[in-house]
């Protein structure tokens, strides 16, 4: 008797109840991709930002003290230090090596170019360098993925332009040089001519900068298999209380808090780690750079959670004046059915029957729907497919079973205040 009731019930109302369904359906939708692409997000919005260049810079300890105690920065004469050259594919060994998505090196020295007595700043990096691993793997990294909103005019170097360099706009405005230009450039251990293959705008102070690659520099610096810096980039997970407190001391970690911290990619473990396998070396997170990249995740998972809750309350209320309206025209029934002995628990439950199938139906096809609003998310935005979470299928069903009860509870309290002599006789 009692699934005779809601049979007839769901196909009496189907208008109201196909109502019901397309409003649970909108909010599960929504909640899908919105969850969906929350938890996939993560990496793509952190690789996205990596475009825009490294947060961590690595040094050799001495010139990392001398810049912490006095914020030094590099002058011609000042004596050099250097981390070594044979270390740097050690870098993508460490626990957290796939998230190192680039990094280069740098040299630097003074050359003199033309005979000019002012000296300017030579920069040798990798452009593009093909590394082989310890591990057996091999990655391409460089300055052409690690700087690529450069503008540059002509051509990027390779590593096997050891004839040629690239000018900084402001140096080759500067001294009237153009692409495909000869310049002498001299220095104490070398001097050689050279090809402008490439004029590149940075925005920063490199544009009065001349870069080569690291072995010309090498050779104008009279110094091999070394390099004063490293710039990594690496995809991070935004610091939290451990984080903090591992980047002040690590030490004051216990064995527990270590683990966790060790195991998480967080910028600070991130560091200590790269700092383990470079002789002499001390990683440090471009504070500017890794807390914007937490801050913008934070607010987009912020925001995609405001949207989630909005969009459910939104259904919540769709989904109350429905119920309640159907409940109001299916009064002269309910009142008959309390004047012949149902109980308030069991009308309460055909109601609530009724409308959890009708529920269920509604979220299977917001799913559904939301998977492909996730993917348009994804291909719009990030111009890749966002991978479906399975985690998210409980949550949006947990979610929704709360809204359409919560929604119910204003029907509810209408039926139980529902006198059954005043319905049957048309008051």
């Amino acid at each position: 008797m009692f699934w005779r009731i809601v049979k007839g019930a769901l196909f009496r109302q189907k208008g109201k109840m196909a109502l019901i369904a397309f409003t649970v359906a909108l909010g599960a939708s929504l909640a899908t991709s919105m969850l969906n692409t929350m938890l996939g997000v993560g990496d793509k919005v952190n690789q996205e930002l990596k475009t825009y260049g490294a947060n961590i810079n690595v040094l050799p300890k001495e010139a990392s003290l001398l810049d912490d105690l006095y914020g030094m920065q590099e002058k011609e004469g000042q004596v050099q230090k250097y981390l070594k050259e044979s270390e740097l594919p050690n870098i993508k060994t460490i626990f957290w090596a796939y998230n190192i998505v680039d990094y280069t090196p740098y040299l630097n020295t003074w050359v003199s170019c033309n005979n000019d007595s002012k000296h300017t700043k030579m920069v040798g990096t990798w452009f593009n360098n093909h590394m082989n691993l310890p591990t057996g793997e091999s990655v391409d990294t460089g300055m052409i993925r690690l700087k690529n909103w450069w503008e540059v005019q002509g051509e990027w170097l390779s590593e096997n332009d050891s004839d040629s360099v690239m000018l900084g706009k402001i140096f080759a405005d500067r001294n009237g040089f153009k692409v495909g230009d000869e310049i002498q450039l001299k220095s104490n251990n070398l001097d050689k001519k050279l090809k402008v293959k490439g004029i590149f705008s940075s925005g920063s102070d490199e544009d009065a900068f001349i870069y080569s690659t690291l072995k010309t520099a090498q050779e104008f610096a009279g110094a091999t298999g070394v390099v004063n810096k490293v710039e990594v980039s690496a995809l991070t997970t935004p610091d939290n209380d451990l984080a903090r407190k591992a980047a002040k001391n690590p030490l004051s970690l216990t064995i527990k808090e270590r683990e966790v911290w060790y195991c998480t990619a967080y910028v600070s473990a991130i560091c200590y780690q790269i700092t383990e396998v470079m002789t002499d070396s001390v990683a440090k997170p471009i504070r500017q750079v890794a807390e914007s990249e937490g801050d913008i995740l934070n607010k987009t998972t912020l925001l995609m959670v405001l949207i989630t809750v909005l969009t459910l309350i939104g259904s919540g209320l769709g989904i109350s004046n429905l119920i309640t309206a159907s409940v109001m025209e299916r009064s002269n029934e309910i009142g008959l059915q309390k004047a012949i002995g149902a109980s308030n628990g069991r009308i309460i439950g055909i109601i609530l029957v009724e409308i959890i199938l009708t529920a269920i139906f509604g979220t299977v096809i917001g799913y559904g729907v939301g998977l492909l609003l996730t993917q348009i998310i994804g291909l719009t935005v990030f111009g890749s497919a966002i991978a479906p979470t399975a985690m998210v299928v409980p949550i949006v069903a947990i979610l929704i079973i709360l809204v359409t009860i919560l929604g119910s509870i204003p029907a509810i309290r209408y039926l139980l205040n529902l006198n059954p002599t005043e319905v049957l006789h048309g008051r």
